[in-house]
């Protein structure tokens, strides 16, 4: 069974937490992981590009030269897509949703495998809690340093969930909270490293990263969710 060193933010080891052997041996087919991230990013888009045609552009609709005469091409309005000013031939417009979906079991077995990979390359920090009194950059700072943690780094923090009665039935979702507010407001001036909720954790972000660090309880919460 594989072990993980958590830390406190001040960079000192204060235990280990036992890494299920099942994290290490995570297998999947490269064309899902594939497919999961093209569906994310395709997803992440807005598909607002949007162009005017002739028939939309306001223009005035004199003649560009004399019909004959000139030795030119004819030419009706200067809305034509080739004078400056005219309407776009074949230009991007707005589209209907082009939203992708992604299987659940899919989703998770491509972030599991995600989160695998960067275990076995010791890119996996845990740290105890983001408990702060103040937000103190210079902390987080010290901490990155510390450790030589460079490039893009991904905090991931526990969710806080609250169960919710609607309609006879009882769900369980996500609440807003100031738990995390003192350590992200920490980290707006650390170039390249962003923090997520575990709840929210895709497989792009994690592939991006070069380092996770995460809490003890968003590693449970993980734990409980993947596996």
């Amino acid at each position: 069974m594989a072990t993980l060193k958590k830390y406190n933010l001040a960079g000192k080891e204060i235990g280990q937490v036992n890494i299920d052997d099942t994290w290490l041996n995570v297998e999947a087919n490269g064309q899902m992981i594939k497919d999961y991230i093209v569906a994310l990013r395709a997803n992440a888009r807005q598909w607002s590009a949007s162009t005017k045609t002739r028939a939309e552009v306001k223009h005035t609709t004199k003649k560009a030269h004399p019909q004959k005469g000139q030795g030119r091409a004819r030419h009706g309005s200067t809305v034509a897509p080739q004078y400056r000013g005219g309407g776009r031939a074949f230009g991007p417009r707005p589209k209907f949703d082009q939203h992708v979906r992604i299987n659940k079991k899919e989703r998770k077995a491509a972030i599991r495998f995600l989160l695998s990979e960067k275990l076995k390359e010791n890119k996996v920090w845990l740290i105890e809690d983001t408990a702060m009194d103040a937000p103190k950059t210079k902390t987080l700072a010290q901490f990155l340093r510390g450790f030589d943690l460079r490039g893009r780094v991904l905090f991931l923090g526990e969710t806080t969930f609250t169960d919710v009665e609607t309609e006879g039935k009882v769900q369980r979702v996500s609440i807003s909270t100031d738990k995390h507010n003192h350590f992200v407001k920490s980290m707006r001036n650390l170039p390249r490293a962003n923090f997520m909720l575990a709840s929210n954790i895709n497989g792009y972000d994690v592939m991006i990263a070069r380092e996770i660090v995460l809490t003890e309880s968003a590693l449970n919460e993980l734990n409980q969710w993947l596996n």
